[in-house]
């Protein structure tokens, strides 16, 4: 188990996790998409890091293109390249999108975060190969659009994603936290900036954004207001004891 160090004050800090995450490695629990069967209506966490953990996004632009990514890519039956629909007229895109609006989703988008050189995404697939699909076409766009813009080659990956499996309800809160903290966690912002960091789905669970893409029911049912999800995920006692329970579904460390 993971203890919080005691600070000046009696407080803890987030960012001295950093360290005792890097204990978190179990590969056993740490599965390739190929092995592992994706299951309809079962919720992941995935996750990817750049090749010799190499920061994947450079600008907001570059995180602005993998977030569109994600949302585009989401439906079912996609018959355009995300490339394709940019390239479309504006008449063209409103009257495609029309038809995309109406097609079932292949995975149901539960949380995100973006960090410099990796990825957490916690995702429900909808159809048959609906992750696979999902996060193939997001990847590969994602890698064609970055390695044109840099004019670069090579691979942006470290390797196929990760996937693990939540297995209860329990998981999936903890889970939550997990990747909407990761920010402080690694250092990258302060605890008071969290609420507004634009790169992951908690500013859409706490009310300071609304986007179309994000589902938190699954998530948010087992909290009375936002406000009290906001407090779960702010919890600084609670929280290094809760990483126990969730060590296996990590990943790896950053």
């Amino acid at each position: 188990m993971i203890l919080a160090r005691n600070q000046p004050g009696g407080c803890f800090s987030f960012k001295h996790l950093l360290e005792d995450q890097q204990s978190f490695v179990y590969a056993s629990s740490m599965a390739s998409p190929r092995a592992i069967l994706f299951r309809e209506e079962h919720v992941y966490h995935l996750f990817n890091r750049g090749v010799e953990r190499r920061s994947i996004f450079l600008s907001s632009r570059d995180r602005e293109r993998f977030v569109s990514l994600l949302e585009y890519y989401r439906f079912y039956g996609i018959s355009k390249s995300y490339s394709h629909y940019l390239a479309l007229s504006l008449s063209e895109r409103a009257t495609f999108r029309q038809i995309l609006d109406q097609q079932p989703l292949s995975v149901d988008i539960l949380a995100y975060c973006l960090m410099p050189n990796h990825f957490h995404l916690l995702v429900r697939q909808n159809t048959k190969e609906g992750i696979h699909d999902f996060l193939s076409n997001v990847s590969n766009g994602y890698a064609k659009y970055f390695n044109t813009k840099r004019q670069r080659v090579g691979p942006l990956y470290q390797g196929p994603f990760k996937a693990v499996f939540v297995e209860t309800d329990e998981q999936l809160i903890h889970l939550s936290r997990y990747i909407h903290i990761n920010p402080v966690v690694s250092g990258i912002i302060s605890l008071d900036d969290l609420d507004m960091y634009p790169w992951s789905s908690l500013p859409d669970y706490i009310g300071k954004v609304k986007t179309s893409f994000v589902t938190m029911p699954p998530i948010l049912g087992y909290f009375k207001t936002s406000s009290s999800y906001r407090s779960f995920v702010y919890d600084q006692v609670g929280y290094p004891k809760q990483l126990e329970h969730i060590k296996h579904l990590v990943l790896e460390e950053v």
